[in-house]
C-alpha cells in the first residue's frame, strides 16, 4: 500500500511540474506531424524538431498539431474542429503543400482584409485570427516552407513530386515563403525563414539521386542538377535515395535528423527569449 501511495505521489508531483510548463502548439503539415510518427520515415529520422526543441528547453511543452499532407487551406477550413488548445506560444509552419496543390498565393490584402479561404494569404488570416481569439496574449511565430528537391515517398514510390527549382501552376515555392514573411511584417510576428537559409539550400537537401542511366539498367549517383532530365520510373526503378544519399532531407522533402536540428536550433534561439 505504501508503495502504491509513493508511486501516486510521484505521479502527482510530475503532473504539477508539467502543468507549470509553457505550452507550445505547433500547427503544420507532415514535417511537424512526423515528429510523433517516426516509423513513417522508415526510421530514417530519430528525432523531430519539436522533440529537439523541448529536450533543450525543459520549461516548454509541445502540442503537435501537424497534419500529414495538409495545406493551409485545409487547416483553415477545419480550424473549428481541430481542437486547437489555448497556449502561450503558437508556431505555424505551412505552405509547401499549398504550392504543390496549385493553390493561389494571393495578395497581402487577402490577409489584411480577411477575404476568405481562397488563397494562401486568406487561409493564414483565418488560422491566425482563430489563435488570436483563442489566446489573445499568445506569441505567434511563423515558419516559411523550406526548399525541396525531387520528393519520392519512402513508403510508396508512386507518390513523388519535382522540387522547388521550377514553378508549379505558375507559382514558385518562394512566393509562399515571401507571403509568410509579408504576413509576419504586417502583424509584427517573428518569422523563421527556412526557405532562404543557405544551410537548407537545394544542393544540400540530398547528396545525390540514384537513377538508371538512360537506355541501360545500370544505376548512377546523379548530382542535384544533373538529375533533372533523367527519368525515374516508380514502377521499375529502385528507391532513388538510399541511406547514404541523406543530407538535410531523407527523401528530398522531409528533414533528416540534420535538417530537423537546423529547424530546432532556429526555434530554440527565438523561444529562449520568451519569459517562462
Amino acid at each position: 500500500m505504501k508503495k502504491i501511495l509513493f508511486t501516486l505521489g510521484l505521479f502527482f508531483i510530475s503532473y504539477l511540474f508539467d502543468s507549470n510548463k509553457t505550452n507550445w502548439v505547433a500547427i503544420g503539415d507532415s514535417i511537424t506531424y512526423l515528429n510523433d510518427h517516426l516509423e513513417e520515415t522508415g526510421n530514417r529520422v530519430h528525432k523531430g524538431y519539436l522533440s529537439r526543441v523541448t529536450d533543450e528547453l525543459k520549461w516548454l511543452n509541445y502540442i503537435n498539431k501537424g497534419y500529414n499532407g495538409w495545406t493551409a487551406g485545409a487547416v483553415a477550413e477545419k480550424i473549428e474542429r481541430l481542437n486547437i488548445p489555448k497556449a502561450e506560444v503558437y508556431t505555424i509552419f505551412l505552405g509547401t503543400n499549398d504550392w504543390w496543390a496549385g493553390r493561389p498565393v494571393g495578395q497581402i490584402e487577402d490577409y489584411k482584409l480577411n477575404k476568405g479561404n481562397g488563397t494562401f494569404y486568406g487561409s493564414m488570416a483565418i488560422i491566425i485570427n482563430k489563435i488570436k481569439k483563442l489566446s489573445p496574449k499568445a506569441r505567434i511565430i511563423l515558419i516559411t516552407p523550406m526548399q525541396r528537391a525531387d520528393f519520392v515517398y519512402i513508403a510508396d514510390k508512386n507518390n513523388n513530386a519535382y522540387g522547388s527549382y521550377k514553378k508549379k501552376s505558375g507559382q514558385t515555392l518562394e512566393d509562399f515563403a515571401n507571403a509568410t514573411l509579408n504576413i509576419g511584417a504586417e502583424s509584427g510576428f517573428k518569422v523563421i525563414d527556412l526557405y532562404h537559409d543557405k544551410s537548407l539550400g537545394l544542393k544540400k537537401l540530398v547528396k545525390f539521386k540514384r537513377l538508371k542511366i538512360p537506355g541501360t539498367g545500370t544505376y548512377k549517383n546523379y548530382s542535384f542538377k544533373s538529375s533533372f532530365n533523367i527519368p525515374f520510373n516508380p514502377q521499375n526503378d529502385d528507391y532513388p535515395y538510399p541511406p547514404e544519399a541523406i543530407q538535410m532531407t531523407y527523401d528530398g522533402l522531409h528533414p533528416s535528423d540534420s535538417g530537423n536540428q537546423v529547424i530546432a536550433n532556429k526555434l530554440i534561439k527565438v523561444l529562449s527569449s520568451l519569459e517562462h
